[in-house]
């Protein structure tokens, strides 16, 4: 409808047209809600079909690059926390390199 038409429509006219455009919007946005809602519910179900949490990325196993020269059991990647045993040599005054793994 162009803007000249609403120029020659009467007070009333205009009122009647303004209360059928909002009866129509009232239909179309119940019917849009009721669609999105209907999706919503079906993407709720598919979701709780398959396990929310994330899967964790394998990481490769590392080797351990240093050894604890008071217990060979106890070795370290190099990755993370300094285990105490490392933080301990370190303050004692030794360095990485010396409890470093050589490898061949």
């Amino acid at each position: 409808m162009k803007s000249d038409n609403l120029k020659l429509l009467t007070v009333d006219e205009l009122w009647d047209l303004h209360e059928r455009v909002i009866a129509e919007l009232a239909v179309k946005i119940a019917a849009e809600k009721k669609a999105l809602d209907e999706r919503l519910r079906r993407l709720g179900a598919a979701a709780a079909d398959r396990e929310l949490k994330p899967t964790k990325r394998p990481y490769p196993k590392v080797l351990p690059k240093y050894r604890n020269p008071q217990n060979a059991a106890e070795t370290w990647a190099g990755r993370g926390k300094q285990p105490h045993w490392v933080r301990a040599l370190l303050r004692s005054g030794k360095k990485l390199d010396d409890i470093r793994i050589e490898r061949a």
